[in-house]
């Protein structure tokens, strides 16, 4: 199976563009698919520790719960260096499975085959 590649432009602004995110990834990832979720614009802000745990969108489970089964389920998360950089994230304020890539890391998933989905 191909790598699966959803990408995630909002935070909290959109709770429920946020969420669906992981929620999407979630399933795919428990279903043994390699998924990642490649956060930018304001998405960088859920991989940031705390951010995402007053996110709720009426309906669905609470986002800092689907984002801990996505990682637990082997999901991979994506913070785009380039948008991170202006927001003052680095490394140290990440979540357990997130780290910030480059451009041409996504670029090089997506070349090798990668089905894409964007939220």
């Amino acid at each position: 199976m191909a790598t699966l590649l959803i990408h995630a432009t909002h935070g909290s602004e959109d709770p429920e563009r946020a969420t669906l995110a992981f929620i999407v990834g979630n399933i795919a990832a428990s279903a043994e698919q390699e998924t990642v979720v490649l956060l930018t614009i304001e998405g960088v802000r859920l991989a940031t520790r705390g951010y995402a745990d007053t996110i709720h969108k009426e309906g669905f489970q609470p986002l800092a719960e689907v984002i801990a089964s996505f990682v637990a389920n082997g999901g991979q998360i994506w913070v785009c260096g380039t948008c991170a950089r202006p927001r003052s994230i680095s490394e140290a304020d990440l979540i357990d499975g997130a780290r910030i890539v480059s451009a041409a890391q996504a670029v090089e998933l997506l070349t090798s085959g990668a089905a894409s989905l964007s939220f």
